[in-house]
Parts: structure tokens; C-alpha cells; sequence
């Protein structure tokens, strides 16, 4: 009987518990998804804009479509003045594919040798990382315009490549994540064995920094992707502009050429795929970098 007893406590202990998590996540899901339809709200009137014409922005056909043939739209953008906006599409590619690549590798290194290997001046060179995360790009602008014009390098793709190049925050991540994923021991049993430093990396620890590494490319293209400040001070030339830049363009002047209001939106649409197809496919990587290197095993 007392061995019933016993049993049925922490059952019932559990079915009471449950009870009570009841109304709380009840709670969490209604929130979650308010914020779901406040976040997605934008990107189903970015949609339903760039189906409509320019006479349908302003008229009262409110949240819903109006032209029975949507895809003009679209393919007018790609059409408009010999095909600029791809050509400008290609250019963002270019600077954020690039410039997220190489900015991963540097990250990666950087934060591995800070994590593994004793110098003087380390603690000082992570500060001065650090101090760079927290620096805004925008004031940096001035001072990088300046580099580049000394070196002849503005009005062309190095102007805005080379600045993106460095990733401070990636070197802080992989600093942290090389801490807590990367074992000491296994890197010294690599030495024995007669690995190089190089081989190290690249081959042991490169592979299990990659949720890390991920991370860094995702952030770094989205950010370049993004970026419109530095090819605003860099870039003259209309053909090296990136998507942001030629969009702001063309809404500059759209008082002058009604039609571009329309294409302006139908462009806006058209840049955010690429990176709803990079978040959608990295961020099982991204959720693992973010957690697990926060936490030493």
C-alpha cells in the first residue's frame, strides 16, 4: 500500500505541474505569434505591392490584389534600362559572397589563435576586437574614404570589397566558440602526431568550429548585403552600385518617373529572396553557433 503510495506521488506531482504549464504556454504561443504576424506583416505588403501598378499604391485597393497579371511587375524591374537591376544584384553577390567568405576565414583564424596560443599583448589585441564591434560603421565611413582615395582605389569594387573584409564580432565569436568547442587535448595529441599549425586548423579545427563559422557567414552577408552607407561614399559609378544603392536611386527620382515608385518596390521584393534562401538554409548552423559556444562542455 505504501508502495503505491509512493508511486502515485510524483504522478500526481507531474499531471499538477502540467496543469499549471498550461496557461503559460498557452500564453508563450499567443505571444509568439503576434509577434510572428508583426514581423511578417512588412513582407506580405512588400508582396502585395509588387504585384499592383503605380496607380494602385495610391488608390484604395488596400491589402490586396489588384492586377491580374502580378508577374509584369517583376519582370519589368529585371527589364528596366538594359537590365540594370541585375546587374546591380550581381555587384550585392559579388560584395557580400566575397567579402563573407574571406571575412570567415579571417575571423576563424583570428579567433582560433587568440583562444589557443599565449602571446604577449593578447588580452590587449581582444580589446581592441572588442572595441570594434562597438564602433558603427557609419564612423567609419569618412576615415576608410579617405584610405581609399590615397590608394586610388575609390569608384571600384576594392572600395567596397577590402572594408569588408574585417569582422570584428566574427573574431570576438570565434575567439569564444574556439574556447569551449575546441579541446586543448586534442590539439596537443595532432602535434604529437606531427601535425602542423596550419593543418591543425584547417582540418581539426576549422571542422569543429563550423557552426561558429556558419554563423559569421550569415551575419557578414547579410550585413554587406545590406550595407548602403559605404557604397553611397565609395561608388560614383551607377554600374558598380549594389541592389540598395540603385533601389535608393531610383526612388530619388521617382516623382520625375512615376513608373520607378512601383519598380522600387517590385525591387525591394526581388533583394530580399537571396537572403530569406540563406537564413532558411543555414540556420540550423546558425542556432548551433549561437548556443553552443556559449556554454563549455
Amino acid at each position: 500500500m505504501s508502495a503505491t503510495t509512493q508511486k502515485s506521488g510524483p504522478r500526481r506531482l507531474r499531471r499538477k505541474a502540467t496543469e499549471a504549464s498550461t496557461p503559460a504556454k498557452i500564453i508563450m504561443t499567443a505571444c509568439l505569434a503576434v509577434a510572428a504576424i508583426y514581423f511578417l506583416f512588412p513582407v506580405y505588403w512588400l508582396i502585395i505591392a509588387a504585384t499592383k501598378d503605380t496607380g494602385d499604391l495610391f488608390g484604395s485597393s488596400g491589402l490586396r490584389l489588384s492586377n491580374p497579371h502580378p508577374g509584369r511587375n517583376l519582370l519589368a524591374v529585371l527589364h528596366y534600362d538594359d537590365g540594370i537591376f541585375l546587374r546591380w544584384a550581381g555587384n550585392s553577390l559579388l560584395y557580400s559572397g566575397v567579402s563573407a567568405v574571406i571575412a570567415t576565414l579571417l575571423a576563424m583564424a583570428g579567433g582560433y589563435c587568440l583562444s589557443k596560443f599565449q602571446f604577449r599583448g593578447r588580452t590587449a589585441l581582444f580589446n581592441v576586437f572588442l572595441a570594434g564591434v562597438m564602433i558603427p560603421g557609419t564612423a567609419l565611413a569618412l576615415p576608410l574614404f579617405l584610405l581609399m582615395s590615397g590608394a586610388g582605389l575609390t569608384n571600384t569594387i576594392w572600395a567596397v570589397l577590402l572594408p569588408s573584409l574585417a569582422s570584428p564580432f566574427g573574431v570576438y565569436l570565434a575567439r569564444i566558440y574556439a574556447d569551449a568547442a575546441v579541446p586543448d587535448s586534442v590539439l596537443e595529441a595532432a602535434r604529437i602526431d606531427g601535425a602542423g599549425e596550419f593543418r591543425i586548423f584547417s582540418t581539426l579545427a576549422l571542422r569543429v568550429m563550423t557552426p561558429a563559422a556558419v554563423t559569421v557567414l550569415l551575419f557578414q552577408f547579410v550585413g554587406v548585403w545590406n550595407n548602403y552607407f559605404l557604397p553611397l561614399v565609395m561608388l560614383s559609378d551607377q554600374k558598380l552600385y549594389p541592389i540598395t544603392l540603385g533601389l535608393v536611386g531610383w526612388q530619388s527620382v521617382s516623382d520625375r518617373h512615376p513608373e520607378l515608385y512601383q519598380m522600387t518596390i517590385g525591387g525591394a521584393l526581388i533583394s530580399v529572396v537571396p537572403l530569406m534562401i540563406a537564413i532558411v538554409a543555414l540556420q540550423r548552423f546558425w542556432r548551433g553557433g549561437l548556443t553552443q559556444g556559449s556554454v563549455k562542455g
